[in-house]
Formats: structure tokens, C-alpha cells, sequence
């Protein structure tokens, strides 16, 4: 009877082990816990990204959300300056990048590109008021304001020499803006869509002129041949939301298109 006790015993506390093991494993503090993708956003980017009331709004953070809700992962924003978001990755701090980036080949050296998602282009803004600058070849002797990392400061640092003009080179959106506002800055280049958002939210003192200066195109980028299998995820989210009317609904949203 003590041999059969000890052994009755001695497989209980075999069944035990064994329901904690597993009960640890689900509770996602064991090796199966999922992964959460880190996301750089660049929030002083309206109406692609913006801050409301603590909450992060605009066209990239609605899409990001829907794409990763619909293709089953995870996500965590992490707000940041446009300049620094490829280093970040590169130093493996993001695994992804939706912050109205502009698909060019210097970047495809160090990322992949999803499929594009939206069709921008730059453009000139001036103060309200000027009447003596319509286009590029207006620009000698000018100052020319840029935000650092964008395609708008590479255009603008291209051109400077042929075109006879200094580009001085601002953190944030906001603060190239005012520069030109105020008049310390003749023009500054930026993208359209959120130009013309900017100025119709609010008085800016700004007013677009002339055509679009190029045909940029946005994209969702990873780092360069380091996760095809979430770009792959990114790229059918895309789709999907273009074939069920979403993406439609979301452009509509802050654009009114």
C-alpha cells in the first residue's frame, strides 16, 4: 500500500508540473510570447500624423492600425523626428516606418518599400503677399526653407548651386512654417497634400504657388532584407483595404477627396 501511495503521489506532482509549464506558456511570459512591431511616426506631419489630446491620429496611423488589425500582429508607435527614423531602424530600435516617407533609391539602399500608398509631390509656399516667385528659377538669391531628412531638403540641397539660393534646414514642420511666415526665409518645400492641409486647418500666413516641383510617392518601409515576411503582411493589408473601400474611406476622412 506505501509503494502504491508513494507512486500515486509521485505522478500527481508530475501532472502538476506539467499543467504549470503550460499554464505559463499561455500566459504569454514564456517563449511563445508574440511579437509587437515598433513603428517610428513622425507626428508633426498633419494630416498623415498628428497628435490630438494625447491620441495619434492622421492618414499613416489609421492605415498602420487597420493593416496590422486585419493581417493579425501587433504594433507600438513610436514618435520621433522624421531625420532620425532610418538610423533607428538601422540600430534595430523600429521594425517598421510609416511617416509619410517618400520612396527614393537613396533609401531603398538601407529599406524595403511596401507597395505605394500614396502619390504626393513637392510644391512651393510663400508668404502671403509675394508676388515674386512662381518657380524654381525665381529662387536666386532666395532663402530656401527645408525640414531635415525629407525629399523636400534633398530637392532643395540638389538644386541650390544651379539655381543660386541657400537652403537653411529646420528639425519640424512647424518651425520651417513660421520661418517663412515671419519672413526670415523667402520659400520652404514640402509636400502637397500636407501643405494644403496645414492651410486650411489654419491661418498660416502661406499660400501655395506655381505646379508641383516632382511625382513622390509614399511607402511603408523595414529594413533591407531583414523582414519580407512582415512586408509581404503590410503589402496584403494595402490591398485589402484598397479592394473593401477602406483605404477610400480613410483618405476621405482627413483629406475630404
Amino acid at each position: 500500500m506505501k509503494k502504491i501511495g508513494f507512486f500515486s503521489l509521485f505522478f500527481v506532482m508530475i501532472l502538476l508540473l506539467a499543467a504549470c509549464g503550460t499554464s505559463e506558456e499561455g500566459s504569454g511570459s514564456g517563449t511563445k510570447e508574440e511579437k509587437v512591431y515598433k513603428v517610428g511616426i513622425d507626428t508633426t506631419y498633419p494630416p498623415f500624423e498628428f497628435e490630438e489630446s494625447g491620441e495619434y491620429k492622421g492618414i499613416d496611423i489609421d492605415l498602420i492600425n487597420e493593416i496590422a488589425k486585419n493581417e493579425g500582429f501587433k504594433i507600438e508607435l513610436n514618435p520621433m523626428d522624421f531625420g532620425g527614423i532610418i538610423q533607428a531602424m538601422q540600430a534595430g530600435e523600429l521594425d517598421v516606418a510609416i511617416a509619410g516617407m517618400s520612396i527614393t533609391d537613396d533609401r531603398k539602399k538601407v529599406v524595403d518599400f511596401s507597395d505605394p500608398y500614396f502619390d504626393a509631390g513637392l510644391t512651393l509656399v510663400v508668404k502671403k503677399g509675394t508676388t515674386d516667385i512662381k518657380t524654381l528659377d525665381d529662387l536666386k538669391g532666395k532663402t530656401v526653407a527645408v525640414k531635415k531628412g525629407t525629399t523636400g531638403a534633398a530637392f532643395a540641397t540638389e538644386k541650390a548651386k544651379e539655381k543660386g539660393y541657400k537652403v537653411v534646414q529646420f528639425n519640424d514642420s512647424p518651425a520651417m512654417f513660421q520661418e517663412v511666415s515671419n519672413g526670415n526665409a523667402d520659400v520652404l518645400l514640402e509636400d502637397y497634400p500636407v501643405i494644403a492641409y496645414a492651410i486650411a486647418q489654419k491661418d498660416l500666413g502661406l499660400e501655395i504657388v506655381g505646379d508641383r516641383l516632382n511625382g513622390d510617392k509614399y511607402g511603408i518601409a523595414v529594413l533591407k532584407g531583414e523582414n519580407e515576411e512582415l512586408l509581404d503582411k503590410i503589402n496584403n493589408g494595402l490591398k485589402e483595404l484598397r479592394d473593401s473601400g477602406k483605404y477610400d474611406e480613410i483618405l476621405n476622412k482627413y483629406l475630404g477627396e
